[in-house]
């Protein structure tokens, strides 16, 4: 969890879980994977056959971003998560310690389930604490590399009235994956988010941009970064001005600075 964010485009994270797996070129150098591997107690998180982290103070820490929001009279966006895809398949949990996770909301362990609960009982209990009109000065963004989970997992209510306080993202590199996810997210009603990052070459929204509402950019950062052409920065920049989207330059890498003109930071 973190309380102000030094994501520059939320206010707050929360993840339900730690863990989960590569799915394209944009996860080869994943931060969150490093960070697991030296701070979740020496478990396995990352894989299609490794179980996933709870993370039970999410609620407590939810709970306290809605009150220093509704204190301040603000909607205060949260991005779900850093550390984990909310749109993941139902994966097993264990707790800190390692142990198999009963039920994570009620501890109450479901005699039919011995292998405890699932990741997926935490993003239906998220949804619903959404759908309840528990988190009224939150935005939750909702980003994911798998939108052709979205419609599989949200509630049935959602597919026709999505929730006001909830966007939905996914995040292209290339144009490759461009053309492949955000065709996906379009399958989605509601608000709508692109992260490209970290941007890997040279890509074009223009197909899709009449049914986005924000668009973040940025290059990697950390030892190994893969380089970003400032040109691409400018070109999506253009692109955005011209369909009047609102464009959020996040970096280029974290080390060198942001040119001028591109010193944008835009929020829908």
């Amino acid at each position: 969890m973190a309380q102000d964010s030094k994501i520059e485009w939320t206010h707050h994270t929360a993840n339900l879980w730690h863990g989960c797996v590569e799915v394209h070129a944009g996860c080869d150098r994943c931060y969150a994977k490093a960070f697991s591997k030296r701070f979740d107690g020496g478990n396995t998180l990352w894989g299609n056959n490794a179980p996933r982290r709870i993370i039970n103070s999410v609620w407590k820490d939810l709970a306290k971003y809605q009150k220093i929001a509704e204190k301040a009279g603000e909607i205060h966006k949260v991005f779900v998560g850093s550390m984990m895809d909310i749109f993941e398949k139902p994966m097993p949990m264990i707790d800190a310690k390692g142990n198999i996770v009963s039920h994570p909301i009620m501890g109450k362990k479901d005699p039919l389930n011995e292998l405890g609960y699932s990741t997926g009982d935490l993003r239906s209990f998220l949804f619903a604490e959404i759908e309840n009109g528990s988190y009224p000065n939150l935005m939750f963004l909702l980003l994911t590399k798998r939108p052709s989970n979205i419609n599989k997992y949200i509630p049935e209510s959602w597919k026709i009235n999505p929730p006001s306080n909830v966007m939905f993202g996914t995040s292209p590199v290339n144009q490759e994956t461009a053309d492949k996810l955000i065709p996906q997210l379009l399958q989605v009603k509601g608000k709508r988010f692109l992260s490209v990052e970290p941007q890997l070459s040279e890509l074009s929204l223009l197909p899709y941009l009449s049914e986005i509402d924000w668009v973040i950019q940025g290059g990697e950062s950390g030892p190994n970064k893969r380089p970003f052409n400032i040109e691409w920065a400018r070109k999506l920049k253009k692109e955005c001005e011209s369909n009047q989207i609102p464009y959020f330059f996040k970096q280029i890498d974290k080390v060198q600075e942001i040119p001028n003109d591109l010193k944008i930071q835009m929020f829908p």
